[in-house]
């Protein structure tokens, strides 16, 4: 109803312009029926084409199976997952200093800060779209030196001077620029889910470096304590060598164990340096600023005994890359109406106001006004199908966007059942590793017995002691991969996207719009 009564307005005005005698005097109702019609209209097609040209978008919803197919073992279940255990997942390892970690990067980590940064730009070029809806306004002025030609008139000088003030209002009859603004919406929305994803994989990856620097710790504790022991074993054999008891052979081969076993210390401590350094980066501080804090040896953080990990439907709803790729869906359908716009017409109303003169002292008296205002309206009417082409072209990027969508959830679903295996296997094998690491130990010590009282020689040992070693450092590693895959689940799940929603919810970033995809 406001275009009409502008419409209106702008018909008053047209019939009370007052032109100047000496040219329009003999036009009469010839001028004024031509600009009825052309109101009138308007008006019409304001009131008819209040719909948006192009596509109405329907939400689409994930294909997702009823259950899982991996069966769920190793204390997973199928129970729906609370929500705040989900939020704050990392609590289900009880390790304070990981939930420290976790909390600092959310404040500190750059990638996070550079997702928010974009979630600004989409939501100023959303306001740039927004302010199409609207009228416009300039405010000009010029002081304009001007000589006439002698040959075409007097050949008088003078010095003119202008100002005044210039509105226009494109009129969205066919919804070209509300299609533009809710495609803007959705640009944002997805720019949301964008950060939700970035926030998904920072938590996780705090998690994972947090893990592997523990595993490092472990191990290099498991090869430290080996080397104790394999250094006792070579300083008795070379007693037992001088004392003539054994030959150097058994010497040699202990010394050969001993500095393979160092050997490892190198490599381990440069991986335990790096994963230091890189959750030092993961908080947004520089590489070696968490070394002191983490210098004292901590266990691996133990899996709670079970987890729940829901049904397949609630995972791809609370995925945020999933939900993203939708709204990318939806502002794309709804290119398809900006670009359907251009087939018609474009109506506009215009108006100016302003004052003029040739004198300075004059520039502000009543006779110095000047103004006009008036409908006017454009139409392409020929660009060799350029416009039906950029619609094509739309849909066509459309029709991708979708595919994208699918592709998003068939990624989820076989991220989630990839990972429900690794967990429960892990697991298993980690119990195999338990159960090896207590028949070496039994074996080495056996070994060594029979060794002492002359039965074997050193080698049996040598064999027992390596195997024990290999076994101890594959054990400390399984313990941080079933830790691992526990925070790979809950990445998998999208867990952790909620920590920031309470930022998420004062960007208002479009709770309440519409979301309509082309069916």
């Amino acid at each position: 109803m406001h275009l009409i009564h502008h419409a209106v307005w702008a018909e008053k005005g047209m019939k009370s312009i007052i032109f100047k005698q000496h040219h329009y005097k003999h036009l009469g109702q010839g001028v004024r029926w031509p600009l009825t019609i052309l109101l009138t209209a308007i008006i019409v097609l304001t009131v008819i084409g209040c719909a948006a040209v192009g596509p109405d978008y329907a939400p689409v919803e994930p294909k997702s199976p009823e259950k899982w197919h991996t069966d769920l073992q190793g204390g997973l279940t199928a129970r729906p997952l609370n929500p705040e255990t989900l939020a704050h997942w990392w609590t289900t390892l009880d390790d304070p200093e990981l939930s420290s970690l976790e909390e600092r990067a959310v404040k500190g980590n750059l990638d996070l800060k550079e997702a928010q940064a974009r979630i600004v730009e989409a939501r100023a070029l959303r306001g740039i779209n927004k302010a199409k809806l609207f009228p416009t306004l300039d405010a000009s002025g010029s002081v304009k030196e001007y000589r006439l030609s002698e040959n075409s008139n007097t050949g008088d000088r003078g010095t003119l001077y202008a100002a005044g003030f210039d509105a226009g209002w494109e009129l969205d009859i066919f919804g070209g620029v509300r299609r533009s603004v809710e495609a803007a919406q959705a640009d944002l929305e997805a720019t949301q889910e964008n950060l939700h994803d970035v926030l998904v994989s920072l938590l996780a990856e705090v998690a994972l470096n947090y893990v592997e620097m523990r595993t490092f710790q472990a191990r290099l504790a498991v090869t430290e304590a080996n080397i104790k022991t394999l250094q006792e074993s070579y300083e008795l054999n070379q007693s037992r060598y001088q004392a003539g008891i054994i030959d150097a052979l058994a010497v040699q081969e202990s010394l050969r164990l001993l500095e393979i076993s160092r050997s490892q210390i190198p490599f381990l401590e440069t991986g335990l340096e790096g994963a230091k350094n890189r959750l030092a980066v993961l908080l947004g501080e520089q590489p070696g600023k968490l070394h002191g804090e983490l210098s004292a040896y901590q266990p691996i953080p133990a899996v709670p005994a079970t987890a729940a990990v829901g049904i397949p439907a609630d995972t791809m709803r609370n995925r945020p890359d999933i939900r993203r790729a939708e709204r990318l869906v939806a502002a794309q359908t709804a290119r398809i109406g900006v670009a359907t716009a251009d087939l018609y017409p474009k109506f506009r109303l215009f108006g100016t106001i302003g004052l003029e003169s040739l004198s300075t002292g004059d520039f502000f008296t009543y006779a110095s006004r000047t103004w006009g205002f008036g409908p006017s309206f454009s139409w392409n009417i020929f660009d060799a199908g350029a416009i039906r082409q950029n619609i094509k072209a739309q849909t066509a990027r459309q029709e991708q966007a979708l595919i994208q969508y699918e592709s998003a959830v068939l990624q989820a679903l076989e991220e989630v059942e990839n990972v429900l295996v690794a967990y429960a296997k892990e697991q298993q094998r980690r119990e195999h590793l338990i159960e090896a690491e207590a028949a070496g130990e039994r074996a080495t010590r056996l070994a060594q017995d029979q060794y002492e009282a002359g039965l074997v020689n050193f080698n049996n040992v040598l064999d027992t002691q390596r195997s024990l070693l290999v076994i101890q450092d594959q054990l400390a590693q399984s313990d941080g991969t079933v830790t691992s895959n526990l925070v790979r689940l809950y990445k998998a799940l999208g867990g952790g996207w909620t920590f920031l929603q309470p930022a998420a919810d004062a960007s208002n970033y479009g709770a309440q719009d519409k979301r309509r995809v082309a069916r």
